[in-house]
């Protein structure tokens, strides 16, 4: 049975003329939206304005030698909170300007406004949100970021509290809609003992990395092991990953950024692929591996590629056959789950079994906004990613005793090959239908691969996160 890549890269529409940015990541990508190119136009924004239409933003993504703070970060925090004077330490530690909110002088220009809502303990105190944010939205700079940080509601020690803590939730969601230019908004509940365990998470949502992940929750726990140190400019130093589907698209971007990130890769795919393989692979140092991920050994024999130890585990290998289900045939059915649903279950276990994750190893698998929101024509494949999302829940509690973690992330519209066959008017709802106005990249999913396989990430595990600039559909 064949194996494909998430998705893939096209050619490039002629980027003479465009944003500087937009010709940087399309370089990368191979994949441009000729609407982003003409919205930031000098032309395009006087017709947009004349006639009304959304303008999507030109997304900072991550540059080499660029600030990731690149304007000062506005931090709320409260008396007697457990966060305080540490929050401040680990954003000044990743380099950022961190500023207080009796600066009044700051009318513009913010990179990011952190509100600590720990210790918030009512409904009426939830007015601290308001009298922050309220005043500030508007000095922020484009492509900004906004960070909430709580307390887990069912873990509340009141009533109150609880209520309290999963209002911010509607709140952050609503904030992140309503933002321009690029701007982020995301919820970060850390439950008591983690407040150490924040920065890979923190790095991750206030910089250029999260550039199209928006109103997302998530949770942060006390990590199993203590929190280690690592190389801030390679985190992944000395580790070994292994990314199925790595030939092209998506599964070729998270070959990219693991290796930036300082990882060994092994990409894996298909041996009709082997040559495209071979090319990622060998232009980041690492190894290819031709193999079919429904094959009963392929556990094994990556394990084996690895010399017995997968410390970086990716789940990216995936296929799409679609129909309505009254019109499916059953091998469409079958091909699907073998590929996007089986082989992550059996390679999974077959790791554990063969105990090549070892403590710290993270294991990251690619669902999609298909398996949260379902899709006509996809009841095959949103299944087999909501499988995924199962997985991953089912397997976080037990691996979580040997300090292992295993997540999902959920992409939307990521521009691809595959994406960008569709039929224009169903592409470009894909595209338009979220709070950046704009389908995503492939960098987008690596680089949220790369926090999650982040050692500092430890205290993030069973959960799903979604890539997909807040799209309009589903949780």
């Amino acid at each position: 049975m064949n194996t494909y890549s998430q998705g893939s890269t096209s050619t490039p529409a002629s980027s003479v003329g465009a944003h500087p940015a937009l010709r940087s990541h399309e370089r990368a990508s191979g994949v441009a939206d000729r609407y982003v190119h003409f919205a930031n136009s000098a032309l395009g924004r006087r017709v947009i304005s004349a006639f009304g239409l959304p303008q999507p933003a030109v997304l900072r993504r991550w540059q080499p030698h660029e600030p990731e703070f690149p304007g000062p970060v506005m931090v709320d925090t409260s008396p007697g909170s457990a966060l305080g004077d540490r929050l401040i330490g680990m954003l000044e530690g990743l380099g950022a300007n961190v500023v207080s909110p009796a600066r009044v002088d700051i009318v513009k220009g913010l990179h990011a406004l952190v509100f600590d809502a720990t210790t918030v303990q009512s409904s009426a105190e939830l007015k601290r949100f308001f009298d922050f944010f309220q005043p500030r939205v508007r000095s922020l700079a484009a492509c900004a970021r906004v960070v909430v940080l709580g307390r887990p509601p069912q873990q509340a020690a009141m009533t109150a509290q609880s209520i309290a803590q999963r209002a911010l939730e509607g709140a952050v969601r609503s904030l992140a809609k309503e933002l321009r230019q690029g701007a982020t908004a995301q919820l970060i509940y850390v439950t008591p003992g983690a407040e150490g365990a924040l920065e890979s998470t923190l790095r991750f949502f206030l910089t250029a990395r999260s550039a199209f992940v928006s109103g997302q929750v998530v949770r942060v726990d006390p990590p199993v092991d203590p929190v280690v140190t690592w190389d801030r400019s390679r985190p992944l130093t000395g580790r070994t990953a292994v990314v199925t589907g790595a030939s092209r698209g998506i599964g070729e971007a998270i070959v990219r950024v693991l290796a930036r990130e300082g990882a060994r890769v092994i990409g894996v795919d298909v041996p009709a692929a082997e040559v495209a393989l071979r090319r990622v692979c060998e232009s980041v140092g690492g190894l290819a591996l031709a193999l079919d991920v429904t094959a009963a050994d392929a556990g094994a024999r990556m394990a084996q590629a690895a010399d017995g130890c997968i410390d970086v585990m990716v789940h990216n290998a995936g296929i799409t056959r679609d129909k309505r289900l009254v019109n499916m045939r059953e091998d469409q059915w079958s091909s699907v789950m073998e590929v996007n649903l089986l082989a992550p279950e059996r390679v999974t276990e077959a790791l554990v079994a063969l105990k090549a994750l070892p403590r710290g190893a993270r294991v990251v698998c690619v669902s999609s906004m298909s398996g949260i929101a379902g899709n006509a024509g996809q009841v095959n494949y949103a299944a087999s990613k909501a499988g995924v999302i199962g997985l991953v829940q089912s397997y976080a509690p037990r691996l979580a005793p040997d300090g292992v973690t295993i997540n999902a992330i959920a992409p939307g519209f990521i521009e691809t090959q595959m994406t960008g066959a569709m039929p224009f008017a169903i592409r470009e709802a894909g595209r338009r239908l979220n709070s950046l106005g704009q389908g995503g990249q492939p960098v987008d999913v690596a680089e949220a691969i790369a926090w999650l396989a982040h050692p500092g990430s430890g205290g993030v595990t069973g959960q799903v996160v979604r890539v997909c600039g807040q799209n309009w559909l589903g949780a």
